[in-house]
């Protein structure tokens, strides 16, 4: 799953953050989505969640944004 991959690559992340974050990739992956877009999910959720988005609902809030919006 693109989420654990970008996980391990961003940095260490603990068991209950890495549950938060598959949670949040499983609400805004898409059936039919491209291995392109689901990469750029993980890299958007991991990004925010790396700027200090850290609240669950927050995360799916601000991931559903384009990085930079």
């Amino acid at each position: 799953m693109p989420i654990y991959r970008k996980a391990k690559e961003f940095g260490v992340f603990s068991a209950s953050e890495v549950a938060t974050l598959g949670r949040v990739f499983d609400r805004l992956k898409r059936e039919g989505d491209s291995e392109h877009l689901r990469e750029a999910l993980a890299s958007r959720i991991l990004a925010n969640y790396s700027a200090g988005i850290t609240d669950e609902e927050e995360l799916v809030s601000a991931s559903k944004l384009p990085l930079g919006r």
